[in-house]
């Protein structure tokens, strides 16, 4: 098959079943991994949805700039959309963030903005600073902000998530993956509720907003900001849980070694998540989660040192 732009490679990723790192008598650990579209990421969906969007209406006109904040995976997305739709952007990440995320954006051609950390930490007000950075690039060049956590254009992309899960797999017992923008839990629930049993929120127990009503540091990329994000609804979920981001590294290693699967931090989230969720259910209920990028990401940090 060949394709007319590297955009229409978005999307159409498998989902493989987990087999050794989820204990005997748990239900079935399903994983829709993400690494395969064109940046390695899910947000390939998301930034494709949010720009076609705005151009739709209007409100992106030709060769206007774009400009986000982001742990990385949103802004390499964005820049590898804006590179191919001819958008300058500019995108205004951290140190809190991987590096290998932040060479991706440059090497798309973005223009990088990088708001010192605390100690490496992702903190609330980390996301405040990166907001008045965005807030600056907005009035000096008129650029146009994506505001990925209230772009409801975002949904639209993960309604095509939904629907492949679906395709793959018609009834699933829960569905459970961690809330940043919540853009992808909320967009894949929109068309999955009614083929699904339970819909499952995780947060890392270090920021436990969900959960516990508050926010805090920890290093899990592309999750728990300190703020319930606006897209995220009551009804949404049905139950929201804290996964220890200590046991959810230590899932890293194996989850690659055994059953081949090389996932970042959030992801590793995710299946922990999810094989605990597995091991209250029958063997024959399904629990699905997604690996929302690849491990390569992550390489050169201290997750797979």
């Amino acid at each position: 098959m060949i394709l007319g732009s590297p955009l229409e490679a978005i999307g159409r990723t498998p989902m493989i079943g987990l087999r050794h790192v989820v204990p005997e008598n748990a239900a079935r650990v399903l994983v829709k991994v993400e690494g395969g579209n064109p940046t390695g990421s899910y947000k390939d969906r998301m930034a494709l949805a949010m720009i076609e969007g705005a151009e739709r209406r209007g409100v992106l006109r030709p060769g206007q700039r774009v400009v986000e904040y982001t742990g990385g995976s949103t802004g390499s997305s964005l820049a590898f959309v804006c590179a191919i739709k001819g958008y300058p952007v500019t995108l205004v990440s951290s140190d809190a963030f991987a590096e290998e995320k932040l060479r991706t954006m440059r090497a798309f051609g973005a223009d990088v903005v990088v708001v010192p950390s605390d100690g490496g930490r992702i903190t609330p007000d980390l996301f405040v600073r990166m907001r008045h950075e965005v807030d600056r690039v907005v009035e000096r060049d008129n650029a146009f902000w994506t505001d990925q956590f209230n772009n409801t254009d975002a949904l639209l992309g993960y309604n095509e998530l939904g629907r492949e899960i679906l395709e793959q797999l018609p009834t699933l017992d829960v569905f459970t993956a961690a809330v940043g923008t919540a853009g992808m839990l909320v967009g894949v629930v929109q068309v999955i509720r009614p083929h699904t049993g339970r819909i499952v929120a995780l947060e890392p127990a270090g920021s436990p907003m969900l959960t516990a009503g508050h926010g805090g540091p920890h290093r899990v990329e592309g999750t728990a900001t300190g703020i319930v994000p606006p897209l995220l609804t009551n009804n949404t979920y049905d139950e929201a849980r804290a996964i220890e981001e200590s046991e959810a590294r230590q899932l890293a290693k194996p989850l690659a070694q055994r059953d081949g699967l090389l996932a970042g931090t959030s992801s590793a989230l995710n299946v922990l998540g999810a094989i605990q969720l597995a091991q209250e259910l029958r063997p024959d209920q399904t629990v699905v989660t997604i690996a929302v990028d690849t491990g390569l990401k992550y390489l050169q940090g201290d997750l797979y040192a």
